[in-house]
């Protein structure tokens, strides 16, 4: 998420922003209850326009 978003800002989307794709879940939150980094990841993927060479 650093290299997608940056630094700053990738912290605050990821605490902030809620993902139907996560269960109305921020990345923050679905990490904690034990979702897998990658699924996670792919839900990030799939909200946003991350270069094809990070996914």
């Amino acid at each position: 998420m650093h290299r997608h978003f940056g630094d700053r800002y990738a912290q605050s989307w990821a605490q902030d922003y809620v993902l139907a794709e996560l269960g109305g879940r921020t990345v923050v939150q679905a990490l904690a209850d034990g979702v897998g980094a990658k699924e996670v990841w792919r839900a990030v993927c799939g909200v946003t326009d991350v270069d094809s060479r990070l996914r």
